[in-house]
């Protein structure tokens, strides 16, 4: 990926504008999630002069060096690496929205750190595994749905979006076929008429497939490389 970070932005703005075209879709329903994991705040701060506002952290340590340096108006922030039991007071009350919550006993503390908060309907996705790969996290889909409803029933939270990860270095057809398949459970999702629960947003495609999760009915995508390049740290 190469050129100046502001060419770049450009470059992934023209693709999406392509991808929406091909799938007859506005580029306005396509929001970017930048992947700051291992950018420097210069890097983030050029991003944001070019009309970036979403930062995606998948680390809570890195992120927490980082959010007090940017206004509370400035910047959204979005956890969208694996959620760890003791790291989630710390993600409530830095974040903004989780993408990878797969577990109702993580829901369940969230709700808790949430009422100690006095917050009502924060909004989470749930992480969809449909690559059957270990090394990614995700609820299989077969308990997708009782997950949803049992989140749905807890106040703090608002179950608004699904998250999922292609599998690397697939083929075409794979790729979209995943990303077919959680859109799929999106619609059936919604069809419940689940209390507590709508789903809107699907998060999904990172640098190397987002034109095709475009092509299947992404909402959100989390570019990391496309954005800030090889060279992260800056």
């Amino acid at each position: 990926m190469s050129g100046s970070l502001r060419e770049r932005i450009k470059r992934v703005q023209e693709i999406i504008a392509l991808a929406c075209e091909k799938a007859q879709r506005d580029p306005r329903e396509i929001t970017v999630v930048a992947v700051t994991k291992g950018v420097g705040v210069d890097s983030m701060r050029e991003a944001l002069e070019c009309g970036i506002r979403i930062f995606g952290e998948n680390r809570l340590q890195e992120a927490l060096s980082k959010i007090p340096l940017f206004g509370k108006e400035e910047a959204e922030w979005h956890f969208i690496g694996r959620v760890q039991g003791n790291k989630i007071k710390k993600i409530v009350e830095n974040f903004q929205c989780v993408h990878s919550l797969d577990r109702v006993d993580h829901g369940r503390e969230m709700e808790k750190r949430l009422k100690e908060r006095g917050v009502a309907g924060y909004p989470v996705f749930v992480q969809v595994n449909l690559t059957g790969r270990e090394t990614q996290g995700g609820v299989k889909e077969e308990r997708l749905l009782d997950l949803v409803q049992e989140l749905g029933v807890m106040s703090s939270l608002r179950v608004t979006g699904l998250m999922t990860i292609a599998p690397l270095g697939g083929k075409e057809e794979e790729i979209r076929g995943v990303f077919r398949r959680l859109r799929e459970l999106k619609e059936r999702i919604n069809a419940e008429n689940i209390p507590g629960v709508c789903i809107t947003e699907l998060s999904m495609g990172m640098s190397d497939d987002y034109p095709l999760a475009i092509l299947e009915g992404a909402t959100m995508v989390r570019l990391g490389r496309a954005i800030f390049g090889e060279g992260r740290k800056k």
